[in-house]
């Protein structure tokens, strides 16, 4: 049963690298265009964020070891992301985001770190950092919501791109499949609920992979979202 737990975890720490290096071709866009254009940056300072504190849960749990590498390795390309945006970005967003980046990435997390490491003993911390990495990433899988509404209005999967869902869809089951054998809810709960959201994005882009989207309700949905 260790054997099979360790090659899932291999395969999900591939899986894992694939979803975070996905945004390069959007950052090779970036650079080339010099203009972060109407990217925005808040996914990549809450997923910087995030990657961080699951690095810490890896660390701090008993046989976390392949969590940590492949949330190291993310919480590297983040950082990355982030500092190209800062670059990037005009400059009246400059000073917003990087005040955001202090206080969630930097002063945010230290004051975890500091907090758990020093106040509370090895359970408990465990528990705090598996609850805060709960909470995160269930906002991060959540976040595709808006594009299944798209698609649903649209009867168009035009804007919602299958690879990504695709690798998604792997990855939750992975990790909820590794979670259940090592028996860690933390990891359990946000992958199997990422599990389940990118099922149904694969079963929308099945139903509405050949749809063309019309204008004039495309634009609708575009005005709602701004007025929203």
């Amino acid at each position: 049963m260790a054997n099979v737990s360790f090659i899932l975890g291999v395969i999900g720490n591939v899986i894992s690298l694939l979803v975070f290096l996905s945004p390069a071709k959007t950052f090779w866009r970036i650079v080339r265009n010099n203009s972060t254009e109407d990217f925005h940056y808040l996914p990549y300072i809450c997923t910087l964020l995030s990657t961080s504190l699951w690095t810490y849960y890896g660390l701090i749990k008993p046989g976390g070891l392949l969590i940590s590498t492949v949330n190291g390795a993310g919480a590297v390309l983040e950082s990355v992301y982030v500092i190209l945006f800062l670059i990037y970005c005009p400059k009246e967003l400059k000073i917003k985001a990087a005040v955001l980046v202090v206080l969630v990435d930097i002063i945010a997390f230290t004051s975890v770190f500091l907090v758990t490491f020093l106040a509370l003993d090895q359970q408990i911390r465990i528990t705090v950092i598996g609850v805060l990495c709960v909470c995160l990433s269930l906002t991060m899988y959540g976040s595709p919501l808006a594009i299944t509404r798209s698609v649903i209005v649209t009867k168009s999967v035009e804007f919602m791109p299958f690879f990504l869902s695709f690798f998604l869809f792997l990855n939750g089951g992975i990790w909820a499949a590794w979670a259940v054998l090592k028996q860690d809810v933390f990891v359990g709960i946000p992958n199997g609920i990422g599990f389940g959201l990118g099922a149904s994005q694969l079963i929308l882009y099945l139903i509405y992979r050949k749809g063309k989207p019309k204008a004039e309700v495309t634009q609708n949905l575009l005005h709602t979202d701004m007025n929203a």
